[in-house]
């Protein structure tokens, strides 16, 4: 947190989200990324007071591989997306970067049109968090970005990995975004990936691509019929489109829509929202029962030496495990 200004009380910070002020907004993620314990609690009580006025936006996960053209994709529909009426934050996931130190997002310059809309606000994740903390983060980002009245979140997977099944238990249409090459994309994306996907977008479909575009549809087409559907109510949809040129992009978004009524007027949503809500809260449990673990001072006493133990082949993961439980078990009985 920044101290050098004012402390906002929760009543500011819940006027000025509702309010959609952007400086206050920026300030309520920072105050929920935040790991000191004032600010946690804080955080979790503004999220609570904003919940009910969150889930009206369209939840969308982009991911790809790298190269694939994620940002220019992004940024394209995006500001199509506010030229036609919506207010439009991006945010990005990269569990990876916790786990590497790596730059997250960069800069907003990859994204040139939209960073400067005012009708839209991007997000990088925060970095310093495993990875299950920074995909928490991102779901209570996404909260607030509703409540100050966002009406469209894309959620873009910026590692390759962990982030996609992240991402995919916090949106409602998941689109992966496959490079053009008549097959051999197939190898740089795992078949999960596919499972999870509501569509698949051959990008970058323009000029000399446009041949092997059509040689990866037809590929992405067959690959499907062996793997299992998502929801027997939805097939998952192949198309191709030109973050470049911006051709077909809004034919993306019509099938967004059009997924969006289909499970809205099957129920089907509304199941979707509540599981999220179950998962956000168990994905609570899991960060809440780390960081209680590693902060018992019986685990911390030993922790170092039975990681060495294991390091170093004297006692196999398992029986480490076990024996760390065992301890912090029995301080909290005593």
């Amino acid at each position: 947190m920044n101290h050098d200004r004012p402390r906002l009380t929760l009543d500011d910070y819940e006027r000025g989200v509702l309010a959609g002020d952007r400086s206050v907004l920026a300030r309520a993620i920072t105050l929920i990324e935040s790991s000191a314990a004032r600010d946690a609690d804080d955080g979790q009580a503004l999220l609570h007071r904003l919940l009910p006025h969150t889930g009206r936006a369209r939840r969308v996960g982009i991911t790809g591989v790298p190269g694939v053209g994620k940002s220019t994709f992004i940024d394209e529909l995006g500001t199509r997306l506010v030229a036609a009426g919506h207010r439009v934050a991006v945010l990005a996931v990269d569990p990876s970067s916790a786990l590497s130190g790596g730059a997250i997002l960069g800069d907003k310059t990859r994204m040139m049109r939209l960073s400067v809309a005012p009708e839209a606000f991007i997000r990088p994740s925060p970095s310093g968090r495993g990875a299950g903390g920074v995909a928490q983060r991102s779901r209570e980002t996404l909260l607030l970005c509703e409540a100050a009245g966002f009406d469209v979140v894309l959620v873009e997977t910026v590692g390759v990995g962990q982030g996609e099944i992240a991402v995919a238990a916090m949106v409602d249409f998941f689109l992966v975004l496959m490079l053009p090459g008549a097959g051999d994309e197939l190898q740089g994306i795992k078949k999960g990936v596919l499972e999870l996907a509501d569509a698949i977008v051959v990008n970058k479909a323009d000029g000399d691509n446009l041949a092997r575009a059509r040689a990866a549809l037809s590929d992405l087409r067959a690959a499907l019929r062996y793997l299992p559907r998502k929801r027997a109510s939805w097939k998952t949809r192949v198309m191709m489109a030109s973050g470049l040129t911006g051709n077909h992009i809004d034919d993306v978004w019509t099938v967004v829509e059009e997924h969006h009524a289909q499970l809205a007027a099957s129920g089907e949503l509304a199941g979707l929202r509540a599981e999220q809500q179950r998962a956000w809260m168990w994905s609570l449990i899991g960060e809440r029962l780390e960081r209680s673990f590693r902060s018992d001072a019986t685990v911390a006493a030993t922790l170092a030496a039975t990681e060495a133990d294991v390091l170093a082949g004297r006692v196999t993961p398992t029986a480490a495990a076990d024996a760390l439980l065992a301890a912090f078990a029995r301080a909290r009985k005593g």
